[in-house]
């Protein structure tokens, strides 16, 4: 007999804190058993039950392995080098040393919108350790600083997956997400300033030793120029965020390509209309300037090659300001692998858990719970509803782009036909808060904050896990007051 799902979840989430917590099991071993547990209880054939675990593991480590690994290199390379230390030098001369967390809370903020968040805390994260190494405190605020400015624009501004699906979902045009979502933001990221400099007080975490030897600082003279210390960091977002712009542009020229499909099958629907276009442009079939560009972007832009590239320049970086043997490079890249690896691990642990989460059909159980609020879902009920629904989903399933497509999708079927006192794009911002509520250990961003940032797990829930309730509260709390005073809704 299949249990429920909602007892499923509860059975999983006990299982990974028990595991965890309590009996200090590893954080890899504890992911996967608590995944097959629920494997075992979820609905399916008996025979596929284990296996589609491993396959759920292999499926996310190959989405994050590569970026993840070279990520790890990069960050070695630009501390070893000296890169991380004149990049943080060039922010305490603009800013002053009291500021500087606002500058890495600044560079989150902006590079998290082209880039995936884990990438984001990866590249940043190595000037956090620097700026620890150079002053010898605020390490705990310099890294919560990165994670807030990255994670509040990753859940609120496209063009990242989550809040750009959300807008073609609730039919909002794409610069009024941009801007909205923005400013949504902003409150959040001083928010989570403010919360940093708390922690920091509150709790004694210092910056822990990785594995291996760290090199010792470089003369201001011996230091990279700060163009080329910046390049790891800035040419993959460039080329990420040059793909993005240009697939974008070129969208027109897909719909016109969907169209003439249509009329040429009169039996094809506009869903499939466009799933056929988006094929015939992979295979280069659809013709137009901006198709033409993106099909180059599509592979300069592709996270796995850009990162390759920006592992190249580093790792030449390194050599040219350190000048070491080819053996001492190979023991260093062979370092920040070994660390990259047990993180990779964790994170496809923790995503093939989730999955499993999935499986057992624990969306689609919140989903019924929700299912029958349609009338009571008005005016500003209907905002609390797509937040509370984003947060159930996000707790469930660890990924806050997951929670805000389904939410999203839930919401737009309630709100058809019915007259907002708002523009959409605040329904989009209150799931896009939710869903940055109740990060724990099935959420890849936890254990990137935790592993990279040398936390333990009970460290990193004090931290990492109350710094997004912050993010997410006080986003959520500004919707409302932006619903409230500048709804941008017809007739209002």
């Amino acid at each position: 007999m299949t249990l429920p799902p909602l007892l499923i979840l509860v059975i999983g989430i006990a299982t990974v804190l028990g595991l965890i917590i309590r009996l200090r099991v590893n954080a890899f071993i504890a992911l996967i058993t608590a995944a097959m547990v629920v494997s075992l209880l979820a609905p399916g054939p008996m025979a596929v039950k284990i296996s589609r675990v491993a396959e759920a593991f292999g499926e996310n480590a190959g989405k994050i392995g590569i970026v993840i690994a070279l990520a790890a290199v990069i960050g070695k390379c630009m501390m070893d080098s000296g890169a991380a230390d004149r990049v943080v030098r060039g922010f305490l001369n603009l800013l002053g040393e009291k500021r500087s967390p606002w500058a890495l809370m600044g560079s989150g903020y902006v590079l998290a919108v082209p880039v995936f968040f884990d990438t984001v805390f990866y590249l940043l994260v190595p000037l956090a350790r620097s700026f620890y190494r150079r002053t010898g405190t605020g390490y705990l605020k310099c890294i919560l600083a990165i994670a807030a400015g990255g994670a509040i624009t990753h859940t609120l501004v496209p063009p990242t997956p989550g809040p750009l699906t959300m807008a073609a979902t609730l039919n909002i045009d794409l610069g009024v997400m941009i801007g909205i979502g923005a400013l949504v933001a902003l409150p959040a990221a001083i928010a989570g300033i403010a919360y940093a400099q708390w922690a920091d007080r509150r709790y004694d975490i210092p910056m822990r030793a990785t594995d291996g030897e760290e090199a010792q600082p470089l003369s201001d003279e011996r230091l990279p120029s700060l163009a080329l210390s910046l390049a790891p960091v800035v040419l993959p977002v460039l080329l990420i965020a040059a793909h993005t712009t240009c697939k974008t542009l070129a969208q027109p020229e897909l719909a016109d390509y969907a169209q003439r499909l249509m009329q040429q099958e009169d039996q094809l629907t506009e869903k499939a209309a466009a799933q056929r276009a988006e094929a015939d442009w992979e295979r280069g079939l659809v013709r137009g300037r901006w198709s033409r560009v993106a099909q180059v972007t599509a592979v300069l832009g592709n996270a796995n090659l850009a990162l390759l590239i920006s592992t190249v320049i580093a790792l030449w970086m390194y050599y040219a300001q350190r000048r070491p043997t080819l053996s001492e490079m190979a023991k260093s890249v062979e370092i920040s692998l070994m660390s990259g690896g047990v993180i990779i691990l964790i994170t496809a642990a923790g995503a093939s858990f989730g999955q499993m989460l999935k499986v057992a059909q624990v969306g689609a159980a919140i989903q019924d719970l929700f299912g029958q609020s349609n009338d009571a879902a008005v005016g500003m009920g209907l905002l609390w509803i797509g937040f509370g629904i984003a947060v159930l989903l996000k707790m469930a399933q660890g990924s806050s782009t997951a929670a805000m497509i389904i939410a999203s999708s839930m919401l737009a079927g309630i709100v058809q036909g019915q007259n907002l006192p708002y523009h959409p794009v605040y329904l989009a911002t209150a799931i896009g808060s939710g869903s940055l509520i109740g990060s724990w250990m099935n959420d890849s961003g936890f254990w990137i904050f935790a592993k990279m940032g040398g936390l333990t797990e009970v460290e990193a829930l004090k931290t990492w896990s109350v710094l997004l309730v912050v993010l997410g509260a006080v986003s959520m709390a500004v919707t409302l007051v932006l619903a409230t005073a500048l709804p941008m809704a017809a007739g209002v």
